[in-house]
């Protein structure tokens, strides 16, 4: 039962209360948490975005049975994990945007049942993780944006359960330390200084993988051609060519790629003709043209499909792309050379359900006089 409650004094008889949801209520603060001490049987309590402090969380010493503590944006301090290293039965602890420093930080220590544990976007930095080392049972470690190195990821390679590891925005740079993860299904490394991928070779079970706003380049991917588990790839404004796609030929599972940004790759685009599972192709910003476009129109499972600001492209991409008919969405926006003419190639998409056409020479009267006659399952489409 989740409730958002504007007096949190009506709940005090409520003992049976498993889940409460108050997220978003800034009104919220210290006092409002007294009520709670009676929820003995309180499993999931999202405070995010409110007004709690240390002071407020002290209030909750009771509640033994709590296994979500969801605490993002509160401005709460590490002192808080006296009364959280209590919860015994806790297993998904965020702490994100909280604005947590290292000071205090041991107790995290205790909490040896956790398998969720968000500490993204707070002041930590190496010295925090050496309080990881015996959270063995963790699954799931966001340390997005927190001022932490690469030498800091050796205390968290013993953490073999691990599944998913965010470090986006780091000032990670080398990757040794990752290498033991055998578990990892998931890893962010968007917006790092991250250029050498060999140590990611071993980690079979990838499936999900950012690379974007990285260093990592053509000879970089060569490391990837192992990891034929993949599902999820992100190489979004990196400085890789066509001399970097072949690397990617073993990858024939994956249904996500996106290439934005990569302004350097020009042909070639028949390389990515393998990749036949693909769902979801995003290549927006770039330099494609028509012949790009055309060399895609086999990828015949794709339901998602970004080309927006390719300067080049003409109402020739939407006849390659008439083929395509399991898309949902199609985003060709700032694209200016696409014109009222190109519409007559897109009755075919039946399942289109999303269409942005924005800053095209496209007019709103001619799209919804497509959508009223050829695509009744369009819901969402600009110009309108």
């Amino acid at each position: 039962m989740a409730m958002i409650l504007r007096n949190l004094e009506t709940i005090i008889g409520l003992t049976k209360l498993k889940s409460l949801n108050i997220r978003y209520c800034n009104s919220v603060t210290d006092e409002d948490m007294e009520p709670l001490s009676g929820l003995t049987n309180l499993k999931e309590l999202k405070l995010s975005c409110t007004k709690v402090t240390d002071l407020g969380i002290a209030y909750l010493e009771g509640l033994r049975e709590l296994s979500h503590l969801d605490l993002l944006g509160c401005p709460v301090t590490f002192a808080s994990l006296g009364t959280i290293s209590g919860f015994t039965s806790l297993l998904q602890l965020n702490l994100n945007q909280c604005g947590l420093s290292d000071e205090g930080c041991q107790k995290l220590s205790e909490l040896i049942q956790l398998k969720d544990l968000n500490l993204g976007c707070n002041k930590i930095t190496n010295a925090c993780l050496i309080n990881l080392k015996g959270l063995i049972n963790l699954e799931s470690l966001n340390l997005d944006a927190c001022k932490i190195s690469s030498e800091g990821l050796l205390s968290i390679e013993g953490l073999t359960s691990l599944r998913t590891l965010e470090l986006s925005k780091t000032r990670v740079e080398a990757l040794s330390h990752l290498s033991g993860l055998i578990s990892l299904r998931t890893l962010e490394l968007s917006e790092t200084r991250v250029e050498a991928l060999d140590h990611l070779s071993g980690l079979h079970n990838l499936e999900n993988l950012d690379l974007s706003f990285t260093l990592v380049n053509d000879n970089s991917l060569a490391a990837l051609s192992t990891l034929t588990s993949l599902m999820s790839l992100n190489l979004q404004y990196l400085k890789i060519s066509d001399e970097g796609l072949p690397f990617l030929s073993s990858h024939i599972g994956l249904t996500h790629l996106d290439l934005s940004g990569c302004k350097h790759l020009d042909i070639g685009f028949d390389k990515l003709e393998c990749f036949t599972n693909l769902q979801s192709l995003e290549i927006c910003d770039g330099y494609l043209d028509d012949s790009c476009v055309d060399s895609i129109k086999g990828l015949t499972s794709l339901k998602l499909l970004n080309l927006s600001n390719n300067c080049e492209l003409t109402d020739m991409a939407l006849e390659s792309i008439s083929g395509l008919t399991a898309l949902c969405l199609l985003n060709a926006s700032y694209n200016f050379k696409i014109t009222d003419a190109g519409l007559q190639h897109l009755p075919p998409l039946k399942n289109l359900r999303s269409l942005y056409l924005d800053f095209t020479e496209v007019t709103a009267d001619k799209l919804r006089r497509l959508q009223r006659n050829f695509l009744p399952n369009l819901v969402i489409f600009q110009p309108r």
